[in-house]
């Protein structure tokens, strides 16, 4: 793994992230096309999409169209609480994410990027700046459509005004940068994957110049796009593991260049870190626990404790240990508030992580406090 990047906070990773995209002042060859990040839920990655866009933010100039959760809030529900009948999306027109709603007939650019996810029909009255949607074949009642539903539809416009950037559009000619934070939040797996190659096919576009940071806390999500995202242009591609630290605030970008998805490895050097310092808290718990079961599902076990045995005679062990993972990763634990570990259940963490580290051949060496 590369040498780890600190930042002392948002700004300043955002700043780093535009440097990488540009290229350094004085190797601009080295400018990367696309930002690749994976994050755990609450690291932050949406705050920095808003720092990214900030940055690039000069009165009424922008440089940035952005996919995030500000970006769902430019939607919201009228559900006629009056009549129940004329249920519609209102669309924050102030927005210049709806610049090119009136003249750029928007209903016939979503509709067949939308044909892809969902079965219902839509009309945008660009003059009301609000949306109906209707079930197939019945364009009369309007009908309220589910959260993963509105989602699909939301990050359609959304493809549809990146579409129209890219083409040169005049009125998103001012978009030099495109930021997406998780645009799966609500979707299955399947849907996952689908987003995700579907996205792929807008970013191999090579007729425009705008480039790309996608940040995302969905493992498959995160898999499906590194893997494709590097056959697009793999000496342009910047992959990232973000993280931040507890103790100092500050964030942290890991990357290797030979896995696809390496999250588990960074996890790993936590968990030895901790043990290192004799600083385990109650949800390092949590963290093993996820390891291991990332481990049972990629060998095909049934049960995450055949990770911990070593051969048939230390079936209890297993079985102990276990339960021992099982009662604390499910304890009433904040992450926000960790509590050290009593002596006894460091010494179970210790023991299971010992055992797992012995079942799998992990590189020592990378770890810290391990011998090689």
């Amino acid at each position: 793994m590369s040498p780890q990047p600190t930042f002392a906070d948002l700004s300043a990773l955002a700043t780093y992230v535009r440097i990488t995209l540009d290229g350094p002042a004085n190797a601009p060859e080295k400018a990367k096309r696309f930002v690749l990040l994976y994050g755990h839920n609450g690291v932050g990655k949406t705050q920095l999409s808003m720092a990214f866009k900030n940055l690039g933010r000069q009165g009424d100039a922008r440089d940035t169209l952005y996919f995030n959760a500000y970006t769902e809030d430019l939607f919201g529900w009228d559900n006629d609480l009056a009549g129940d009948s004329d249920r519609k999306l209102v669309l924050n027109t102030s927005s210049r994410f709806f610049d090119g709603l009136t003249e750029l007939e928007m209903d016939t650019r979503i509709r067949p990027l939308l044909q892809r996810y969902a079965g219902f029909d839509f009309q945008i009255d660009a003059a009301a700046g609000v949306v109906r949607f209707y079930a197939k074949g019945d364009a009369q009642q309007p009908i309220k459509i589910s959260r993963g539903e509105e989602t699909m539809f939301i990050w359609c416009f959304f493809l549809a005004i990146v579409q129209l950037a890219m083409d040169g559009a005049e009125a998103y000619q001012w978009v030099k940068y495109i930021v997406i934070d998780d645009p799966i939040s609500s979707l299955d797996e399947h849907n996952a994957i689908v987003v995700a190659n579907h996205l792929a096919s807008f970013l191999a576009r090579k007729d425009h110049t705008i480039k790309t940071v996608i940040s995302t806390h969905h493992a498959l999500f995160f898999n499906v796009l590194w893997n494709e995202i590097k056959q697009i242009d793999r000496s342009k591609f910047q992959p990232w593991l973000l993280s931040r630290s507890r103790a100092t605030g500050e964030y942290t970008l890991a990357w290797s260049n030979d896995t696809p998805f390496f999250h588990h490895l960074s996890l790993l050097e936590d968990l030895c870190r901790a043990r290192e310092s004799g600083q385990v808290y109650t949800h390092h718990f949590n963290a093993l626990r996820s390891l291991l079961e990332k481990a049972q599902i990629f060998h095909g076990h049934e049960k995450f404790s055949v990770c911990i045995q070593q051969d048939a005679q230390n079936d209890p062990d297993a079985t102990l240990y276990g339960r021992v993972v099982n009662i604390m990763s499910h304890g009433n634990y904040s992450f926000y508030d960790p509590v050290e570990l009593l002596e006894e259940n460091r010494q179970h963490f210790e023991k299971v992580l010992d055992d797992f580290l012995n079942y799998y051949p992990f590189n020592r060496a990378s770890l810290p406090g391990m011998d090689a």
